[in-house]
């Protein structure tokens, strides 16, 4: 069992938390805390206090130090006091208490981590399964971009070729019709 001192007082952390029912979890938060709080509370050291207050006379110092170790002392129990009752208005260890026994049978299930690995590759696979179908969608679309740009394309080929077919004939009555003349104006001669 350990023994803390908390406000000057001592206390059994142990047995406080065996009465309260409670697990190692809670245990381990409550001396956490008092350890935390008493860091805080304890920080200002007696040559920290000597030099803020160094306009008063050696007597006047020690007697503020040790009225400011009372406040820190009262205030130290206070904080501890309401800290245990709001822990058990709101059942902390219980809960952890729950947390810890969730935790130890999913630790003693053999199947509990096949589970969790059959929805992880269930999820990978999903994944997989999505990107695929973007990827192909993607694909589908550049492919449909293409045809119509080849469509286009074709579109202007063939107007082209009217215009062109259509030019070919204006020059091609134009070339016979100068030949024509051309053979009018030999045979004259």
């Amino acid at each position: 069992m350990e023994m803390v001192e908390v406000g000057g007082k001592n206390k059994n952390v142990e047995s406080c938390s065996t009465a309260m029912g409670i697990g190692n979890k809670f245990s381990d938060l409550k001396k956490s805390f008092n350890f935390a709080l008493r860091s805080l509370l304890a920080s200002c050291s007696n040559q920290d206090f000597n030099e803020a207050f160094s306009t008063f006379t050696n007597t006047e110092t020690e007697l503020l130090h040790r009225l400011f170790l009372q406040v820190i002392t009262s205030l130290h129990q206070n904080i501890e006091e309401e800290f245990d009752s709001i822990c058990l208005r709101t059942q902390v260890g219980a809960a952890l208490d729950a947390v810890e026994e969730v935790i130890e049978e999913r630790e003693l299930d053999p199947l509990f981590s096949d589970r969790s690995n059959i929805m992880d590759v269930a999820e990978d696979l999903c994944a997989a399964k999505k990107n695929e179908i973007q990827r192909l969608t993607q694909m589908v679309q550049l492919g449909e971009e293409n045809s119509q740009m080849l469509r286009s394309r074709l579109q202007l080929l063939r107007e082209g070729k009217q215009v062109l077919s259509g030019a070919s004939e204006a020059v091609e009555k134009q070339f016979r019709s100068m030949n024509l003349s051309f053979g009018a104006n030999i045979s004259n001669k």
